[in-house]
């Protein structure tokens, strides 16, 4: 772990959203349990839908972060950026997935991810339907609940199913190229609906990459460190406006590192 890193205040909040991100998760299990009794509103782009389940979650995340420290800033789905007056800044989509939520499928989860001035320096992505916890500390190897995990090594796009995720936000021509020379090279893809859980499935060995040519921060920020401190690579995905407007992100295994960049213009790091 960097030196600069200010250690005891990183730990202490880690711990703390380890905490929140349970609490937070019941919460949004006990709402998908009743979902046919919410509202669903549609957002500006089309397959894009919230619901009272999402504000309330994030509410949930975000005061019982910032009760505990009150002068850091958080950026959330739903409420946008909240400036802090410190250099730690939180990260969070409250149901990555809504979709699928909202019409009962299991591949939603919560994300929160966290800065530290320009470093993420901890994710946790919380799938309540599996109980299962994905959580990264910066300089600390990953984990599935207290289980070590790492990237597949895996060294063909033939040997490994590759997460792809899209949206209306970008015209669709970036996704159906990759795909169509994905399928040429004789690998495959999956896509659930939700571009934090796909990418915590790359870190714990399950898919042996992920693409998608625009992805929001708050749905990847917590998966990027989750693949780095996995052992794998992801392009510059904070370079520009990524943090506030979002980028496209690449994720890989390391042993299809090569490959996957070919298939894109994306450079992994």
């Amino acid at each position: 772990m960097s030196s600069e890193l200010p250690v005891k205040a990183l730990e202490q909040r880690y711990d703390l959203a380890r905490s929140v991100i349970k609490q937070a998760g019941a919460v949004a299990f006990d709402f998908f349990q009743n979902r046919d009794k919410l509202q669903i509103e549609s957002k500006a782009e089309p397959q894009d839908v919230v619901s009272l389940a999402d504000r309330e979650v994030e509410q949930v995340i975000r005061q019982g972060l910032i009760a505990e420290f009150s002068g850091d800033g958080f950026l959330g789905e739903e409420q946008g950026l909240l400036q802090g007056d410190n250099d730690w800044t939180w990260v969070v989509d409250p149901i990555d997935g809504t979709a699928c939520f909202l019409t009962g499928m299991h591949a939603w989860c919560l994300s929160i991810g966290l800065m530290y001035k320009d470093q993420i320096v901890a994710g946790l992505v919380y799938d309540p339907n599996a109980d299962e916890l994905f959580s990264a500390l910066k300089g600390r190897g990953c984990f599935v609940n207290d289980a070590s995990v790492q990237c597949l090594q895996d060294d063909s796009l033939k040997k490994g199913l590759v997460g792809v995720g899209t949206s209306h936000r970008v015209p669709p021509e970036p996704c159906t190229r990759f795909l169509q020379q994905l399928l040429e090279q004789g690998g495959m893809f999956i896509r659930n609906g939700s571009g934090a859980l796909m990418m915590s499935y790359v870190a714990a060995g399950r898919l042996i990459g992920y693409y998608e040519p625009h992805i929001n921060s708050w749905d990847c920020l917590a998966g990027i460190l989750l693949v780095q401190e996995a052992g794998g690579y992801v392009n510059h995905f904070l370079e520009g406006e990524g943090l506030q407007k979002g980028n496209p992100i690449l994720a890989s295994g390391p042993g299809v590192k090569a490959e996957l960049e070919t298939l894109t213009d994306l450079q992994l790091n």
